[in-house]
């Protein structure tokens, strides 16, 4: 089945707000049963959710339409279909018969994907009376075995694992989908990369200039304090590259109790207290959330709303909030750069006031509309390599990497991990961990502190093996060299 998706806007009643949802476009029309799944979820999923719920029935589609002849039964096709999410599409000599060339895909995305379509399905057959495509079944021996383990770990783990109710538990680990999924590898931690420390300042004062305006004596003029305050609320306040975006001019104020320190306060796009500058018909603040504040007095959404094509996106994670009125605190360390932050701030502001701003965003283009993250991301990409560096996340010179260097800054100062927590609005401890686990370097100078260890008598030296007669081993004499140890006597 030919078809196409598309970015809707969907009147659902009388009034004045449209609900934006991508849907697929056939020969036949729009989906239906999709787009009335979408907008029944559309108030509690986000966009980047429906968007791959919207992959998924595309690939589902493609794939029924290139083998609409292979399967008279639903459920073996969708199993099918799994493998071949899995395998991709090609053959060994290179061929397709069916045109799809589907690469395979991580186990990750494979689970995700079906089970959003099982989820689906299991709607449809609720509300149209169709035939589920992938049904519960009853899991085998080994299937209840490890879903019994993977409850009793999680539930260990869980703060309020004692509130869990096991008999409902037990009712549902005896069920299982009847595609079955690869398991997915079990991956240790890896160390993170993160931006280095020693270079910061550099990256601020040599890497953010303003093209053609190096020697200016005004700093506001031979700096970009825009991208420069956006640094550094990742590197010194923690924050993911994403959420200096949701920024408004009213989140930042001298700290009350350190005033020469900036209080940075990022409230949650929506669900945050508004401003108070929006007046009603008696001149009072409407007392109101930041979704209505922006869609009332600017005729906007909150940035996570937006496709993640459009240059207003800018996603939002599930944080640990610090207050009702829905924001957390950014805590600076080390704490002197709240006060290089709140300076900068303060001249930042100043070039914003001058600029035609219909909105309440913090961080504007040159014509005053709200910033976007993608020229950020090549903003920062160019004042890296003008100081000498390659951008690239697998070394820490990436914006991800400044996050990762704030997380290790406060485990490499042996800050609690209750409290790195909190710094780091994670919700659960063991988020910590990616900052406890050695990388490659780290590991590599342990071991070489063991190896001197080793040779300074602490533990068993290295077997000579020349001295039991195996001169075949060594027939360089590689191992006779540097280390008088390995010598023959």
């Amino acid at each position: 089945m030919e078809h196409t998706t598309v970015r809707a806007k969907i009147h659902r009643d009388m009034t004045g707000v449209l609900t934006e949802i991508p849907v697929i476009i056939t020969e036949h029309g729009p989906l239906q049963p999709l787009v009335d799944y979408l907008l029944e979820r559309s108030h509690s999923r986000s966009f980047s959710w429906m968007q791959k719920m919207t992959q998924a029935v595309g690939l589902l589609l493609d794939y029924m339409a290139a083998n609409h002849d292979c399967f008279d039964d639903p459920k073996e096709l969708f199993q099918t279909f799994v493998q071949r999410l899995y395998s991709g599409t090609v053959g060994e000599d290179g061929s397709d018969p069916s045109g799809l060339y589907w690469q395979g895909m991580s186990q990750t995305l494979v689970r995700q994907l079906a089970y959003q379509l099982s989820e689906f399905s299991d709607w449809m057959a609720e509300k149209h009376g169709t035939k589920p495509i992938n049904p519960w079944r009853e899991s085998t021996g080994f299937e209840e075995m490890l879903n019994w383990a993977a409850w009793h770990q999680k539930h260990h783990r869980a703060f309020l694992g004692h509130t869990w109710d096991r008999e409902g538990a037990s009712h549902a680990i005896k069920r299982a989908r009847n595609a079955l999924l690869k398991r997915t590898p079990v991956v240790d931690h890896e160390g993170v990369k993160h931006f280095p420390d020693e270079r910061m300042m550099d990256l601020l004062f040599k890497g953010f200039i303003v093209p053609g305006k190096q020697k200016s004596p005004r700093i506001e003029e031979r700096l970009n304090l825009r991208d420069i305050l956006i640094t550094m609320l990742m590197h010194y306040g923690g924050v993911r590259m994403s959420e200096p975006f949701h920024l408004y001019v009213h989140d930042v104020l001298p700290d009350p109790f350190h005033p020469e320190r900036a209080h940075v306060r990022i409230f949650h796009p929506s669900e945050g207290n508004a401003p108070p500058d929006w007046l009603d018909a008696r001149g009072k603040p409407t007392r109101c959330n930041r979704e209505a504040y922006l869609r009332g007095k600017y005729g906007l959404r909150p940035r996570d709303q937006y496709f993640s094509t459009d240059q207003m996106h800018a996603g939002w994670k599930g944080n640990a909030l610090d207050s009702k009125a829905h924001f957390m605190d950014v805590h600076w360390f080390p704490q002197w750069s709240g006060e290089l932050f709140l300076k900068l701030w303060t001249l930042h502001m100043l070039q914003r006031a001058i600029k035609p701003c219909d909105h309440p965003f913090a961080f504007v283009t040159e014509k005053g509309k709200p910033y976007a993250i993608d020229s950020f991301m090549r903003a920062h990409k160019r004042a890296i390599e003008r100081i000498g560096l390659t951008p690239a996340k697998s070394l820490g010179t990436s914006p991800h990497g400044h996050r990762h260097a704030y997380g290790q800054r406060l485990t490499d100062a042996k800050v609690d991990a209750i409290f790195r927590k909190k710094a780091l609005h994670h919700k659960s401890l063991e988020s910590q961990v990616v900052y406890t686990e050695p990388d490659r370097a780290r590991l590599t100078q342990a071991l070489d502190a063991a190896t001197k260890r080793l040779e300074q008598g602490q533990s068993l030296p290295p077997p000579d093996f020349l001295h039991y007669g195996f001169e075949d081993v060594d027939p360089l004499g590689l191992l006779s060299g540097p280390n008088p140890k390995l010598k023959r006597n």
